[in-house]
């Protein structure tokens, strides 16, 4: 089975740090692409091992993606 996952890559100094925000879940690499794969291994791993309840837990939770105009000056 697949399933998509929201993520957030941030670059900080010389590395990058790649975010899903569903399932707070961080990785890390030296390039976007390094990033996304880590935190692909991590997610993976995090379902290979998890006990069902922290899954449940983690998977539960409402979230929200927008946008927000903010007025500066």
């Amino acid at each position: 089975m697949q399933k998509s996952y929201t993520v957030i890559i941030e670059k900080e100094d010389a590395m990058y740090t790649a975010l899903c925000i569903e399932l707070d879940i961080a990785s890390q690499g030296s390039t976007i692409i390094e990033a996304k794969e880590n935190l692909k291994e991590a997610i993976e791993l995090f379902f290979e091992t998890a006990d069902p309840l922290e899954i449940e837990q983690r998977t539960a939770k409402e979230q929200y993606i927008s946008t927000l105009e903010v007025a500066i000056g």
